[in-house]
């Protein structure tokens, strides 16, 4: 005799029977316009040059850059984040490639713009690391320490010098204190109220940025623990956000972004501004050569990171498969 009661009276798996079922009900979407592609312009080269680290990912010249941003326009993407490359005769102790209007960042700041407008938003890196000699960013002192007061004064150029070469939005990754209330009146001196900042808020001093070095040319010597923050903390993140709020950031960024889904949540929690995560170098080389080996599904193991990166609170994600994934949603 059947004995009714006995099964759970509640199936939380009717829910999952099907994929247009579990479409209906998915909780978080992933959308064309939350990516934000990351990527590098370098100069004196006259084809892009792949970077061995990050497979698929290059080193553009200015016509190659020009096509990836008309590419992300018609993918959908929201925007384009810029990091120049310049040659090595160029770097300097205090940066001055990072502040000459034809250094290559500017130059490729304005191609980008001529290229697409306002159909994309141009964003640009502002830090020295990649135009210094040191591979610091920012302007060491006579014992070797990054000087955080004069960084801020190149910062407040660097800001000047991006926003007349075009960008939408400049974003501080340096993690000096002080650096959006500078950059922001730097820019408003100008007459440039309508550029937005990005703010690095929670930037790790992270083993992921790896790859990144290999794409910036970096010539970092030593590391940048006394700037970018300790990852055992959290806290700490939260008085970032804090102060950033305070000093004038329009956005701000949780980075790196998979290893700190709990600090991503925690900021959305707290904020009303748009948060934004850095899926970094190493979270894409690690899928990457995982997927190459044969020992994850390449494209699933993509979504489901990013869909996580979007889970946790994050309103748009720099991710290196802006585009390839825009373009699979759309």
């Amino acid at each position: 005799m059947t004995t009714y009661g006995s099964f759970p009276g509640t199936r939380p798996r009717r829910l999952r029977t099907s994929p247009v079922m579990r479409r209906m009900v998915a909780e978080t979407r992933l959308h064309p316009a939350d990516f934000i592609l990351p990527a590098f312009v370098r100069e004196g080269v006259s084809e892009p040059v792949p970077i061995s680290s990050m497979p698929g990912v290059v080193q553009h010249t200015r016509d190659s850059l020009k096509k990836a941003a008309a590419e992300a326009v018609a993918a959908g993407i929201s925007g384009i984040m810029l990091f120049g490359v310049p040659e090595e005769s160029k770097k300097d102790g205090v940066g001055t490639a990072g502040t000459d209007p034809d250094g290559i960042l500017q130059v490729a700041l304005r191609d980008v713009r001529a290229e697409v407008g306002d159909d994309l938003l141009v964003m640009s890196d502002l830090c020295l690391d990649e135009f210094t000699d040191h591979g610091h960013c920012g302007v060491l002192d006579d014992q070797g320490r990054v000087d955080n007061d004069a960084t801020l004064e190149r910062y407040a150029e660097m800001a000047q010098v991006q926003a007349d070469a075009g960008a939408h939005v400049v974003g501080p990754s340096g993690m000096m204190d002080g650096q959006i209330g500078v950059i922001r009146d730097a820019l408003d001196q100008i007459g440039r109220d309508d550029v937005a900042i990005l703010a690095y808020t929670a930037k790790y001093a992270s083993a992921f940025y790896g790859p990144f070095r290999e794409a910036v040319g970096s010539s970092l010597q030593g590391d940048r623990r006394t700037y970018q923050q300790d990852p055992a903390n959290l806290r700490e993140s939260m008085r970032e956000l804090e102060l950033d709020l305070e000093e004038g950031a329009d956005m701000v960024m949780v980075k790196p972004a998979g290893p700190y889904l709990d600090v991503l949540a925690k900021v959305a929690d707290a904020v009303d501004v748009p948060v934004v995560a850095y899926q970094i170098s190493g979270e894409y080389a690690m899928i990457e050569a995982a997927a190459e080996r044969g020992w994850i599904d390449r494209d699933k193991a993509i979504l489901e990171s990013l869909t996580g990166i979007r889970r946790a609170g994050a309103r748009s994600i720099l991710t290196y498969w802006a585009t390839e994934v825009a373009q699979t949603l759309r």
